[in-house]
């Protein structure tokens, strides 16, 4: 009876042993799965953060914006103060377009746009390059997007721009301490409306209740702080406000250019050559041409032009 009772135990003992075995085999299997599932759920989201990125990339426009010449005017007799209180100016600004001019090809300019629309038409044109007839294709010049806005910069005479401000005290401190500072007339402060303080920055704008305080203190480029008996000279410079306005994207044909092919096979001759011939080809009335702004041709690696309005 003992050794029935002990069997008894024995195989009890190896069925729980199996059921523990066999929980602790799944409960790894879900781990494996949850481990597995976990890898192709950061893969996926890795993916849709790059595509995310992508997006954003291919929707800003990175521009070279060009030089623009602004004209300033000021008011020798002003009617009011308010004439005083700000400076601003606007301007419209478009982005030049890049064209890619790939091997074999040239660009031509001409001074009227009907010219250049009596060239397409007749498509193909027979040009005399050295003692080389060489046959053209002429089409319209298709460019990319470019983009146009107006710049509007508004220069306040009643606030200015403080840095290099030291990170000495509390920030409610430091504002109460800008504000008695550049209240000192002896200095060439005045009466101040309002402290904006970043100590993140180390900036701050202060505004004056008075016009014409800016401009004086603006004169000095730095100014003198006080914390603790110490003089700290914290920079001044203008305040200013820019803003954005009619943005627009814009594409179409060139109207006066005109895009040539048909070029590949003339390497042996340098590029400055075959644009002199083709300028006297389409010069000629008899050839459908007019008189020629520019010629570029490309035999080699591609050229980047560039138009602009």
């Amino acid at each position: 009876m003992a050794a029935d009772e002990n069997n008894k135990k024995q195989v009890l003992k190896e069925h729980e042993q199996a059921e523990e075995f066999m929980k602790d085999e799944q409960h790894q299997k879900l781990i494996s799965e949850i481990e597995k599932e976990n890898i192709q759920l950061k893969e996926e989201l890795q993916k849709l953060e790059a595509e995310l990125q992508e997006s954003t990339r291919s929707s800003q426009i990175n521009e070279d914006i060009p030089e623009t010449k602004i004209k300033f005017t000021s008011v020798e007799n002003p009617e009011s103060d308010s004439q005083f209180s700000n400076v601003s100016y606007s301007c419209q600004v478009s982005s030049k377009v890049p064209y890619e001019l790939q091997k074999g090809q040239a660009l031509i300019t001409f001074e009227k746009e009907e010219v250049a629309q009596n060239v397409v038409r007749m498509g193909f044109h027979h040009v005399q390059i050295q003692d080389v007839n060489v046959k053209v294709m002429a089409k319209p010049v298709a460019l990319n997007s470019g983009v146009r806005f107006q710049v509007h910069v508004h220069v306040s005479k009643m606030k200015i721009n403080v840095t290099d401000i030291p990170d000495q005290l509390p920030e409610s401190q430091m504002r109460d301490k800008l504000e008695l500072s550049f209240c000192k007339s002896r200095h060439g402060g005045g009466e101040v409306e309002c402290v904006e303080y970043s100590r993140q920055a180390r900036s701050a704008v202060v505004t004056f209740v008075e016009s014409g305080v800016a401009d004086k203190i603006l004169k000095m480029k730095d100014y003198p702080l006080y914390i603790n008996q110490n003089c700290h000279r914290v920079t001044v410079s203008p305040y200013t406000e820019t803003h954005l306005k009619k943005f627009q994207v814009f594409s179409g044909v060139t109207k006066k250019t005109v895009l040539l092919t048909g070029l590949a096979d003339l390497q042996i001759i340098d590029e400055e050559t075959v644009e002199d011939f083709i300028n006297i080809h389409f010069q000629r009335e008899k050839n459908g041409g007019g008189e020629v702004e520019v010629v570029k041709c490309s035999l080699g690696q591609p050229h980047i032009v560039y138009f602009e309005e």
